[in-house]
């Protein structure tokens, strides 16, 4: 990471070998109102894997796409629903994938599918919708930030909601300190919120800080990634090769290296290729995406929200040793309900769906009373 970083900030336009680069860090009764949709023009692929396990595919009951207004922009937003059939209320659970190069609603599938089998009696409901300019959504050339990706999750609660207080949200990475932000604003009314390995901190500003020098040269590499010729160029030897994506997972976004299959990396691969797949990762890399600017921030956001609702935290085991300090961090933090720590790294929802699945359905018994 060091060496790729020495090697953009000195030069500004050579590109370091991708092996160098690491993108990752970092009892309510609930009903939908009608999302106005656009029919897909995209044919989505159930067939490759949505965990490390190589497990049979996890298709979602329904897939569509919302359409975002955002200022000047329409960006058709994917999102899917998992359920068992059933009558009766339901509760339902909003999930946000990490954001990061290859960020998808796969990642929540396998805990969806858990969850729900965990359910007995109660009718569970859960979405997951992925980022603008991310997974399958559309990703126009947009000046992408922390308060574009706020709006963002405000809105689309907002309209899935039937009423104030009745949507319960998991985030994963800097998803769930975005929503906390929300909240913590006042911006959405929710009745839970499950942090699963948050961070606050770009890959680049965890390790060179936000200083003025550091934040021309963000800047400076920013702008290469986003023009048209050498922003693909550069974007194509850091992100967009699978080598890159396999030598991120298995040096620190999976616990497992094993768990890194061929199959799974060609998925992931896929997902960089898409016109316009580079912009939310260069506002990611270079910080702009990074919700609060410190420590401090970062647990100001919890504790605003002590006493109105309750928070779980999953820290990993594995996660690298920045990002690691700030996770631990919220251990007797106040605002958070429940801290707990499962194996994993970036993305302990994805390579280990039942751990955190079980930990998630816990806290729902512990804070709903929710009854297999």
């Amino acid at each position: 990471m060091a060496s790729f970083a020495i090697s953009i900030f000195s030069l500004a336009t050579v590109a370091p070998t991708c092996k160098n680069y690491r993108p990752f860090l970092s009892q309510t009764t609930y009903s939908f109102k009608s999302i106005s949709i656009r029919a897909s023009s995209t044919s989505l692929d159930y067939s490759t894997p949505s965990s490390v396990n190589e497990q049979k595919a996890l298709k979602p009951t329904k897939t569509n796409y919302w359409e975002w207004k955002f200022k000047d922009n329409v960006i058709d937003v994917y999102y899917e629903e998992h359920e068992h059939e059933s009558t009766g209320p339901q509760k339902n659970i909003l999930m946000i994938p990490t954001i990061s190069d290859v960020s998808t609603v796969e990642e929540w599938r396998g805990v969806a599918k858990d969850i729900l089998e965990r359910s007995g009696k109660l009718n569970l409901r859960a979405t997951i919708v992925d980022w603008p300019g991310l997974g399958f959504s559309s990703r126009p050339k947009m000046d992408y930030d922390a308060d574009v990706m706020e709006n963002f999750v405000v809105d689309f609660i907002n309209e899935i909601s039937s009423s104030e207080n009745d949507l319960l949200v998991f985030g994963g990475g800097h998803a769930a300190t975005i929503v906390v932000r929300a909240a913590k604003k006042g911006l959405v009314k929710l009745k839970a919120i499950a942090a699963v390995a948050p961070t606050w901190a770009g890959p680049l500003p965890i390790v060179f800080g936000r200083d003025s020098s550091m934040q021309t040269r963000y800047g400076l590499l920013r702008g290469i990634l986003r023009t048209p010729g050498a922003g693909w160029m550069m974007y194509n030897m850091l992100v967009s090769n699978e080598g890159a994506i396999q030598s991120q997972y298995k040096s620190h976004v999976y616990a497992n290296p094993q768990n890194v299959t061929p199959a799974f990396v060609q998925s992931r691969y896929k997902l960089t290729t898409e016109k316009g797949s580079r912009y939310v990762p260069a506002a990611f890399l270079t910080g702009l995406l990074d919700p609060v600017n410190s420590r401090d921030e970062f647990l100001e956001l919890f504790s605003g929200l002590e006493g109105k609702i309750p928070i779980l935290v999953v820290s990993t085991e594995g996660s690298p040793k920045r990002s690691k300090a700030e996770m631990e961090a919220l251990r007797e933090a106040r605002g958070v309900s429940k801290f707990v720590k499962v194996d994993g790294a970036l993305l302990p929802h994805e390579e280990y769906p039942s751990m955190v699945a079980e930990e998630l359905y816990k806290f729902l018994q512990e804070n709903f009373e929710v009854n297999a």
